[in-house]
């Protein structure tokens, strides 16, 4: 189960209440109650299950950018090789692969603190029912997304300081290296992708619950 299964009743909610009328919307049945205190009543539940799975999710992803926010720092201020004595200038710089870690070591950086940032934001979000409509999805999708970019590009900074430390003459060592250190990473977004596709499909998918749709209904 993961929110696609919390957002369904929310959406077809929406959907309802914009071909109902104004009047229609706060009519009272015989307990007194309006179609939207209706729902509210029953889909306490859902909504707590809705809940529990978001923050469970978004913890589990901020351990992770967390750490690679702090692994890409520190292989940013401990630069590869070290520094020149003369002019404290590193001695990789001139390569293309110092270059390269540079560039993946900061776009880590900045990615992952996006991600821990972003789903920071579901962690401390009040989970009302309309927030399941598009504002904790579209979230969860930036922090994934920001969180597949971070990883990506902390391995590319990897690779390129092994091959800055081992060179052309051990180049034989860095495949089995960088292969065994992608497994895990792998395996990560590999259960994670399909959750963010079904996410995007299901927030910019079209259809009666599309995004399209609910544009066309206004």
């Amino acid at each position: 189960m993961n929110l696609c299964h919390f957002r369904f009743p929310t959406v077809w909610t929406s959907v309802v209440e914009n071909f109902s009328s104004p009047g229609d919307k706060e009519k009272r049945n015989n307990d007194g109650l309006t179609p939207a205190e209706v729902f509210t009543e029953t889909h306490q539940e859902l909504v707590k299950e809705g809940e529990q799975w978001m923050q469970q999710t978004a913890t589990s992803c901020t351990i992770v950018a967390a750490l690679i926010a702090a692994m890409v720092f520190a292989a940013a201020i401990t630069v590869p090789g070290g520094n020149d004595n003369k002019n404290g200038r590193p001695i990789f710089l001139k390569q293309k692969a110092f270059l390269i870690f540079g560039i993946s070591d900061a776009l880590a950086l900045f990615s992952s603190i996006t991600s821990v940032l972003t789903f920071l934001l579901i962690l401390t979000s009040r989970y009302g029912e309309e927030d399941f409509l598009y504002t904790l999805p579209k979230r969860l999708v930036i922090g994934l997304i920001t969180l597949f970019v971070s990883i990506l590009s902390s391995m590319v900074a990897f690779g390129a300081i092994l091959y800055l430390v081992f060179g052309d003459n051990k180049a034989w060592i860095l495949i089995p290296v960088v292969t065994l250190a992608s497994i895990p990473v792998a395996l990560f977004e590999a259960l994670q992708f399909p959750l963010l596709v079904e996410m995007i499909q299901s927030i910019y998918g079209r259809g009666i619950f599309g995004k399209q749709s609910d544009r066309m209904l206004h």
